[in-house]
């Protein structure tokens, strides 16, 4: 036996008693006639202690050249702790230590197994292994277990079936770019990797199982940021039979759950709001609502004056940011700098002071009056000691540039508070966006989408008008969650396909077994997939997924730690029937 007890185990109930305990030495303190060492496991550290007076020099010398992270078994007595710790559970008892064995040696680890390390990101993501030991991704490790746990209890308990699907399927021209596999067996073709589950989750609503769940790793061959990875896990769900109305029930009823076992927080309202009027009141699609600061558009009452940056603009919009009164000139400067960084790409910046007096002093005073300025504050709803930020130029561009700053502001001033949880739908999306380059138009969503009841018609004459019977969960401005109510009928789907620049030929070659199961009795059909990485890292207080995630790949899509991808045998391409020309 390994051991009696784990690490945070021993209290004061188990004084006297003799234990057996493993783990790692964490730290040692060595004072000369007596030594401490801090043993850890996954659930916690006990204080050992050996000396020469109760147990023996031997033993305090064997001590003495234990190293860091050496794996030990030790044997011994629990005993009241002399000098109490109240930071950790176990600081009222330590173990006086009769017997030890060295189960591995350990070299120094490149860095600190602490909870504040001294090892950089890039050292640590090499030696991930010893970095999980870390209080911190150990934690988070854990808490996406528990959070996927609750996930399988509430969806199995709901009457959904959980199923597997394929991970080598048929590459497809739509969405992101797929990792693709050689097939060796088939010469010159290949299996690409699923960037969801999509078709087979529809598939199984025709085979008839109704309630369907999967939580599955899915692959997308794309830029990488730091909330997103080559390989990421969906909770990933399926109903049949069902209308929008019942899909955001559903899946508002997981959202409260969650948030309620794993946070103790109770959510009665999820708010809806159409993908318009989030765009109108807040620059993008996935609006924190934890905080105000709307947008305020000022073309009809800041145009048309002698301000040509304005005059010349498609939309002049602002926010009045609470409290912005306050910055100075250098702070306000240094804001404007800000925006005009390539990754944001405004041209530049006009602001107003909202004065306690109740007057106003714009870095443009010279074009507009105090009643124009005091129009300006009402549209954007300012107070006295904001500050009104004001951004002007291409619709589309200047939403994007003003939904930065205020993010940017929200976080300086503290408004982003991670223990507080803000849901949202947002619905009604346009089922079809133009590529501008090409311009062609692109599924929003996937081009299994049903549009809105009474608009397929609208596909010939206004396919932008078109909206998608879709809908999105935001949560603190994340996107925890998306999906639709799907085309179930062969016809719509073939005219959906037209109108995505499928040929008849193409959409058969690539989706004909899709379209051919339509024409089994399809029923109709919706379902929503959640990231649950992002889901995970947000109800963990977190906004970046990397330290949920047990081996995660860098910003460039590397493992470091097992240096990937790399290279493969000459053997190995030759087997593949590929030819590789560096």
């Amino acid at each position: 036996m390994y051991r009696s007890h784990n690490c945070g185990e021993l209290r004061e109930s188990h004084i006297s008693q003799g234990v057996t305990l493993s783990g790692w030495v964490h730290k040692i303190r060595d004072k000369g006639f007596v030594a401490w060492v801090d043993l850890r496991d996954r659930y916690g550290i006990t204080q050992l202690v050996f000396d020469e007076d109760r147990t023996s020099s031997e033993l305090l010398e064997q001590a003495r050249n234990l190293g860091r992270e050496f794996v030990v078994q030790v044997r011994g007595e629990v005993i009241e702790r002399a000098s109490k710790n109240p930071n950790i559970p176990t600081g009222n008892i330590e173990v006086l230590v009769e017997e030890v064995v060295v189960l591995n040696e350990s070299q120094t680890p490149p860095f600190t197994i602490e909870d504040e390390t001294d090892g950089g990101e890039d050292i640590r993501m090499k030696y991930r292994y010893l970095d999980i030991r870390r209080n911190p991704v150990k934690d988070s490790l854990i808490f996406r277990s528990k959070v996927t746990m609750e996930v399988r209890k509430y969806l199995s308990e709901e009457g959904f079936i959980e199923v597997e699907t394929p991970y080598l399927i048929k590459s497809t021209p739509e969405g992101a770019r797929d990792f693709v596999v050689p097939s060796r067996m088939n010469e010159g073709q290949f299996y690409a990797l699923p960037q969801s589950p999509q078709t087979f989750k529809q598939l199984l609503m025709v085979g008839g199982l109704d309630k369907y769940f999967q939580i599955v790793k899915c692959f997308r061959d794309e830029d990488l940021r730091a909330d997103r990875q080559p390989e990421f896990t969906q909770i990933d769900c399926e109903m049949a039979f069902v209308e929008q109305e019942d899909i955001l029930s559903a899946f508002e009823g997981l959202t409260k759950h969650l948030l309620h076992e794993i946070k103790g927080v109770d959510i009665e309202t999820f708010p809806r709001m159409t993908y318009d009027e989030a765009m109108k009141r807040y620059g993008n699609d996935k609006p924190d609502i934890r905080f105000g600061m709307e947008f305020g558009e000022l073309n009809d009452i800041a145009q048309h004056k002698a301000f040509n940056v304005f005059n010349s603009a498609e939309l002049v919009v602002g926010i009045a940011v609470p409290g912005g009164n306050s910055f100075t000139r250098k702070e306000i400067d240094k804001l404007t700098d800000w925006v005009k960084r390539p990754q944001v790409g405004a041209l530049g910046m006009v602001y107003c002071r909202s004065n306690d007096d109740g007057s106003f002093k714009s870095s443009v005073d010279k074009f507009y009056s105090q009643e124009d300025l005091s129009k300006w504050a009402e549209r954007m709803g300012a107070k006295a000691g904001d500050l009104m930020c004001i951004l002007s130029g291409e619709q589309n561009k200047v939403r994007a540039q003003l939904s930065a700053l205020r993010m940017e502001m929200a976080e300086r001033l503290g408004l982003r508070n991670p223990e507080e949880f803000a849901p949202l739908w947002v619905i009604d999306f346009p089922l079809l966006e133009l590529d501008e380059e090409t311009g062609h138009y692109h599924a929003m969503h996937h081009p299994f989408t049903s549009p809105k009841p009474g608009q397929l018609e609208l596909l010939d004459s206004e396919p932008g008008a078109v909206r998608a019977n879709a809908y999105d969960l935001v949560l603190n401005g994340n996107e925890i969650g998306g999906g639709s109510i799907r085309i179930h009928d062969k016809e719509t789907q073939a005219v959906m396909f037209k109108h995505l620049g499928f040929t008849p030929e193409e959409a058969k070659a690539q989706f004909g077994f899709l379209m051919d199961a339509f024409q089994y009795g399809a029923p109709p059909h919706g379902g929503i997939a959640f990231g649950l990485d992002r889901l995970v890292a947000i109800l963990g207080g977190q906004e970046t997924i990397r330290d949920f995630i047990a081996f995660p790949k860098n910003n460039s899509g590397r493992d470091v730690m097992i240096d990937a991808p790399s290279p493969i045998d000459s053997a190995q391409l030759k087997e593949l029937n590929l030819k590789i020309d560096l």
